[in-house]
């Protein structure tokens, strides 16, 4: 028996969505009041989905305090109220929160073996959430 299990975290962060091969008027075109020279900022939800069988003696898919201490000490604690431009993991990309899904999932599917991750969904406004499932 295979069950699914989602967890939701939160955190602040700031970005600017540039490219800097694009000149200025592409980038506006392109990413809009996203290119703000300044960068602009969301509260995050993070949710991850992991599956795996209910274990018999405990009832769940995964320990909890297993995936929130992963999840505090592997994405959490990098993301919070970081400007993502920043950050290594986007030295090379755009911090688009398509390319913040990909980044979180990776680092889940590469370090939390307690169960399987299925995919993770980062919700960055009321009108725009982003999922990535590998």
């Amino acid at each position: 028996m295979k069950a699914h299990l989602t967890r939701r975290y939160y955190f602040p962060a700031s970005h600017r969505l540039h490219r800097d091969e694009l000149s200025e008027a592409e980038n506006r075109e392109v990413y809009g009041k996203c290119n703000n020279p300044h960068g602009h900022g969301h509260n995050y939800a993070l949710e991850v989905t992991v599956s795996g069988p209910v274990d018999g003696s405990t009832g769940m898919v995964c320990n909890l305090a297993e995936l929130d201490a992963f999840a505090h000490n592997k994405v959490i604690s990098t993301f919070d109220h970081a400007n993502l431009n920043c950050l290594p993991a986007f030295r090379d990309k755009v911090p688009s929160t398509e390319n913040l899904c990909v980044e979180i999932f990776d680092r889940f599917q590469k370090g939390f073996t307690s169960a399987k991750v299925e995919k993770i969904r980062i919700e960055e406004t009321s009108k725009n959430s982003f999922e990535y499932a590998g």
